[in-house]
């Protein structure tokens, strides 16, 4: 199900919203802010903490009225962008510093994920432990991660471009060849591996070699993060209020998923456990800047290496603008924060 997410992460756009009332007032007092979130694809437990979020009436209770839109193949989701049809995005590094190189008013205010989940997926006593281990395996990777996350492995494990394969998102090829790596999302494709093979595969994450990227992150127009600070503030709040409860599993996420499950059929309970607990055990929210400013935490000091580690790998260009790509206004406020 899973492509790298470069392709699905897209722009945004804004949509009017009525006059902001004072945040002491109740809800019900409230003439709701409307707006309008365009996730990368299906709903999923990488999703969680927004439709927690709808669930719980935490946006409601800050005077939002938040429409989650789920993404899918065949949606262009930076048409959407262009046509203003939505307020905020899920989106990555890359489409920040896209929008910096062409000058879009666009940017980053929050980064859900603190890694990067991409993984690459091997086969079971076949010695594949560490990134080194790719030498001389056969990789299959997706046109948006040759142009991402490859150029960094490559040169730092010293691969080599005839060892790649297009990957077409299907087992088959990975299946019916032991020497074959694929790519992969920590929370989906190993799982359906496990399924298919009986046993869990062993897989290596892409931010454990350095790959410093921010992914699943909140993108807005620079417009509506200007004109309507406020509002823009309790979404955020309200957002990672939802990933702090999301991500504690049990009963009081059980409205969460079923709104999940209602609108992509094809996740199941077992599948939505498993993404939960990997996304906790390896740190994908609650790790790095977030250990101490909180869940959706950045800081200019990682946009800026990661900027420099794809210039050495000549994916970015030089002479970017970083700190154009993002701001910290509405976040490292402790939300989520481990005690």
């Amino acid at each position: 199900m899973t492509a790298y997410r470069l392709s699905r992460r897209a722009a945004l756009g804004l949509v009017a919203a009525p006059l902001l009332l004072p945040l002491a007032r109740s809800a019900r007092a409230q003439t709701l802010d409307k707006l309008v979130l365009q996730t990368d694809w299906r709903a999923q437990a990488e999703h969680g903490g927004y439709y927690q979020a709808v669930a719980a009436g935490l946006y409601r209770k800050v005077g939002i009225d938040c429409e989650i839109r789920q993404g899918g193949p065949s949606l262009n989701i930076s048409q959407l962008l262009l046509m203003g049809r939505v307020d905020m995005t899920m989106s990555n590094s890359f489409e920040a510093f896209t929008y910096v190189r062409e000058n879009a008013p666009f940017f980053t205010i929050a980064s859900i994920f603190q890694k990067d989940p991409q993984v690459l997926i091997g086969h079971p006593d076949t010695g594949f432990d560490t990134f080194e281990d790719l030498k001389g395996r056969t990789l299959l990777i997706g046109s948006g991660g040759r142009v991402t996350y490859w150029p960094y492995l490559r040169k730092k494990y010293g691969l080599n471009d005839d060892q790649l394969r297009p990957y077409t998102f299907n087992m088959a090829p990975y299946l019916a060849d032991k020497n074959v790596v694929q790519q992969g999302f920590l929370s989906s494709e190993p799982y359906s591996i496990s399924q298919a093979i009986g046993r869990m595969p062993p897989f290596l994450l892409l931010a454990d070699a350095g790959f410093s990227a921010y992914q699943t992150t909140i993108a807005i127009s620079r417009k509506l993060a200007a004109d309507r600070r406020d509002l823009i503030q309790r979404f955020v709040n309200a957002t990672l209020e939802g990933w702090a409860q999301y991500l504690k599993g049990g009963p009081a996420i059980d409205a969460a998923n079923a709104l999940i499950k209602k609108v992509n059929p094809e996740q199941t309970d077992d599948r939505i456990r498993y993404a939960i607990k990997v996304m906790n055990d390896r740190g994908i929210v609650i790790s790095g800047d977030a250990l101490q400013g909180g869940i959706g935490a950045m800081s200019a000091v990682r946009w800026q290496a990661f900027y420099q580690s794809m210039v050495d790998v000549d994916v970015l260009p030089k002479g970017l603008d970083v700190a154009r790509a993002y701001t910290l206004e509405f976040v490292n406020k402790g939300i989520g924060k481990p005690t």
